[in-house]
């Protein structure tokens, strides 16, 4: 058994935390951070990388605070070469969350989305909200 738990958390996840500091997803992200290895991969960065750079949300954060957050998932994350790409979730764009779940071997899954969630457990991987992720027995 590993010491330290792998966890992949999705796009939805991370951009609320990027736009609101003080929501379950930021506690969430900040948890994984302090307690796991944070697992990307270069198609879930380059995901979060386009979607923060959406001007919609210039009313949220600037510009350049949001590729500030980009490049500290970067930073804080182990990058996982995915070789084997699945095609299980009802929304083909989620699919690399849990290929990159299943490259890593990750713990959990932590998402904000439906179409991941509805998956829950994931080939034995937990899908957890970032609400259920904070639970201290989580």
């Amino acid at each position: 058994m590993r010491l330290v738990r792998r966890v992949v958390v999705d796009t939805s996840t991370l951009v609320s935390a990027a736009l609101r500091v003080d929501s379950v997803p930021s506690q969430a992200l900040l948890k994984a951070l302090r307690e796991c290895v944070l697992c990307a991969s270069e198609a879930t960065l380059q995901e979060l990388t386009v979607v923060l750079s959406r001007p919609k949300f210039d009313r949220y954060l600037v510009r350049g605070e949001r590729d500030k957050f980009v490049e500290l998932i970067r930073t804080y994350s182990t990058v996982w070469e995915v070789h084997a790409q699945v095609h299980d979730c009802r929304d083909p764009q989620d699919d690399k969350f849990l290929s990159l779940a299943l490259a890593c071997e990750a713990d959990s899954l932590v998402s904000s989305d439906d179409d991941l969630l509805t998956l829950n457990p994931y080939r034995g991987i937990p899908v957890l909200t970032p609400k259920a992720f904070c639970d201290p027995k989580n």
